[in-house]
């Protein structure tokens, strides 16, 4: 006999308020209400539950709350349904209390074609309960819809335990436009799910495509463990780069030239007096091409005429008072300098002899007007005229007023690392400050001497930066793959940092160009960040020589903060999140978290989600693997997830050691040391081995040795 609906919502009753406030709300359960399964809910399932849902009827249909805590205690007044006979003693019984966070309102959207009812869940409060209102078991249809509402949800990424294995799907467009981070410890599934996001992603956009076609997708991986090479292999055509190049592995190149003069700055620690402003002349100079091959006679003079027009002008903008034995003497000096620069050449024109010819009786005169001053005082009246005189020289040379500031130092133009050496030595001779730069140049030559580096920094002269962003970020329309897997694990340590800070920095300000000429419209990209407590790391701001570190990290809170206005979604996986930027967290809008053990993690988590919602995070110490907490933009509401299993080929290559089938003999492991040795010592196999052998066993110790 089936009840009536008053009936059936009576039955479903399983206490009352007792005490209501914004962000919490107690009920006092009834005697009869279930104590391990629910069964009048058309389905068993376990109740009460901690972080389990249940309703509340309200005028807009029913507030949502989850469960937070549940006691006992004795009530001196117990409460008993049906006569009552007044000569027996009433002793107090245990009652149950639970505790409720309010999540948001649950509202009747109208019936299916079967005649299923439907629901859509919204979040937030608009009204509260009061005293004395019922607490209502939802049904396996509403349980489902609490978890399964929203738009454009077209990507299902696991199932909800605590929601009747509802589906729990997530909307792209939030996932990765609004920034993710996926936390937890090692072995926690981290991986597998960063994996799985984008595999179940571009699985269901090829699928809504209809077309067969891959979808037009681009995901970058920045993989420092070498975890993710095979893992996207069944997917088409996935583009790998590694230091070192192997079977369906191309060969890393982040080109020198690509670097910015802070990047430079960074590894070549220059120091902010004069190193550094050094460096960056000497970029503009380089990627001007100053010091290219084809070069006449009349343009390097143009060039070196220009130069000194804008060191003159950095010198006055800076408040140089060109007077006294100081500044002044030093002028003086690098005029002499100067001036042994400007020699006239068979080459030139006679308009542009007659040019240089005054300008050097002009440098003479003033040079002569002050010889016997001490110290040397050279007037405002006299710097601008020379400006002005080396402005009229180098516009008979060719050159113009806008061409006298020298071009951005980061534009990214082609030049060798032996050009940019020759660009420093001139630019610090010119400056008068060649003893002050030698500590610079050494670091230069190291990377350039250093073959480790030249597999990363790259010579080929053959690569421009169009075939780079083709290959990096994508063809049109993504023909060449979705999937970018960009290896760092062989990266050396010294430029690891800015490799990443460059690959990141080249994305984003391709899609700021990208957006600039196609009318406000954005690419859409994903950059995926693995162990990024490593390269956006915390760091002390009032540093005044910023290391490699922090311009890494500096790059990533940029992408964090404009990323989304182009089109660029950051996903970071980490398991140290206090050790993260603070920037880049407060910039993520969504988050997906595994099991977290520390104290300190589990301590900065709890400050990334308002107060009424940190009870589901008490499970993050005690979640099982595959198991993890979806909570901000991307989610309605914070869910328990269990993702979806990836097959063991799909995974990353981040499993734990098999120490004890190793140890039983169960899995085996040989060892070739001559091959490992002539990999790492970049030589022939056969000749270590011809070494080892000249040496006899290193194993074996001789008798007589004593220990």
């Amino acid at each position: 006999m089936s009840l009536s609906p008053l009936a059936y919502a009576d039955s479903l009753r399983i206490g009352t308020i007792d005490f209501v406030s914004p962000d919490e709300i107690k009920v006092l359960l009834e005697i009869e209400a279930p104590d391990g399964v629910a069964l009048n809910t058309g389905t068993p399932r376990p109740f009460p539950r901690i972080n389990g849902y249940v309703l509340i009827p309200s005028d807009e249909g029913h507030l949502v709350a989850q469960v937070e805590w549940i006691t006992v205690e004795r009530s001196q007044y117990p409460k008993r349904k049906g006569m009552q006979d007044f000569g027996l003693v009433d002793l107090p019984y245990p009652l149950r209390k639970m505790s409720l966070n309010p999540l948001g309102c649950l509202f009747y959207d109208g019936s299916e074609a079967s005649g299923k009812e439907k629901y859509r869940f919204r979040r937030g409060v608009e009204s509260y309960p009061t005293v004395g209102d019922s607490v209502l078991l939802p049904t396996q249809n509403q349980l489902r819809a609490i978890v399964e509402s929203g738009d454009n949800r077209h990507v299902m990424i696991g199932t909800s335990p605590l929601a009747a294995n509802a589906e729990v799907r997530i909307d792209p467009d939030r996932l990765f436009g609004r920034h993710l981070a996926v936390l937890g410890n090692t072995g926690s599934g981290k991986s597998c799910s960063v994996a799985g996001l984008i595999r179940w992603s571009m699985d269901a956009a090829k699928k809504a495509r209809g077309d067969g076609c891959a979808p037009n997708a681009r995901f970058i991986v920045l993989d420092p463990n070498g975890e993710y090479a095979n893992t996207f292999k069944d997917m088409g055509d996935v583009r790998v780069f590694a230091p070192e190049p192997s079977a369906g592995v191309a060969q890393l190149q982040i080109p020198l030239w690509f670097w910015n003069s802070a990047e430079w700055g960074a590894f070549t620690q220059a120091s902010a007096k004069t190193q550094r402003p050094t460096l960056v002349q000497a970029l503009r100079s380089v990627r001007d091409g100053v010091f290219g091959a084809t070069v006449t006679p009349s343009h390097e003079m143009r060039r070196y005429l220009r130069t000194l027009v804008s060191a003159i002008q950095v010198e006055r903008n800076s408040g140089n008072p060109w007077r006294g034995a100081g500044p002044a003497k030093g002028f003086r000096d690098r005029l002499i300098r100067w001036k042994e620069g400007l020699v006239d050449d068979a080459t030139f024109a006679d308009a542009e002899s007659s040019a240089l010819s005054g300008l050097i009786q002009h440098i003479t005169g003033l040079l002569a007007m002050h010889q016997g001053d001490w110290p040397p005082i050279f007037t405002p009246q006299e710097v601008g005229a020379l400006i002005g005189q080396l402005s009229s020289t180098h516009s008979v040379f060719g050159g113009s007023d806008t061409d006298i500031l020298p071009i951005d130092a980061d534009v990214p133009r082609p030049f060798t690392g032996d050009q940019l050496l020759r660009s420093v030595e001139a630019t610090a001779e010119l400056l008068g400050v060649s003893e002050y730069v030698e500590t610079m140049q050494m670091r230069i030559r190291t990377l350039l001497s250093d073959s480790r580096m030249k597999i990363v920094s790259g010579t080929d002269q053959d690569l421009t930066l169009d075939d780079w962003l083709r290959n990096y970020i994508g063809d049109n329309q993504a023909s060449n793959g979705t999937v970018t897997v960009i290896d760092l694990s062989l990266v050396p340590a010294e430029v690891v940092h800015i490799i990443t800070a460059v690959i990141a920095r080249m994305t984003l300000e391709a899609l700021q160009r990208y957006r600039k000429l196609n009318h406000g419209k954005t690419l859409p990209t994903v950059l995926v960040m693995e162990e990024a407590h490593t390269f956006i790391k915390r760091y002390k701001d009032d540093a005044e020589n910023q290391n490699s570190a922090t311009i890494c990290c500096q790059v990533f809170e940029k992408i964090a903060r404009e990323g989304r206005k182009f089109g660029l979604g950051l996903v970071l996986s980490s398991q140290r999140p206090s050790e993260l930027s603070p920037t880049v967290l407060s910039q993520c809008n969504s988050f997906l978290m595994h099991r977290i053990s520390n104290d300190r993690d589990q301590e900065l988590v709890h400050k990334l989600v308002p107060d009424n919602l940190r009870g589901l995070l008490r499970d993050l110490p005690s979640l099982p693997s595959r198991h993890a907490i979806l909570l901000g933009w991307a989610s309605e509401l914070p869910v328990l997830v269990q993702m979806n299993n990836l097959p063991e080929e799909q995974r990353p290559k981040s499993e734990d050691p098999d120490f004890w089938d190793v140890w039983s003999g169960q899995a085996e492991r040989k060892v070739n040391w001559a091959a490992i040795t002539a990999d790492w010592q970049q030589t022939d196999s056969e000749q270590v081995e011809d070494d080892h052998e000249s040496t006899g066993d290193a194993g074996n110790f001789d008798d007589d040795i004593p220990f």
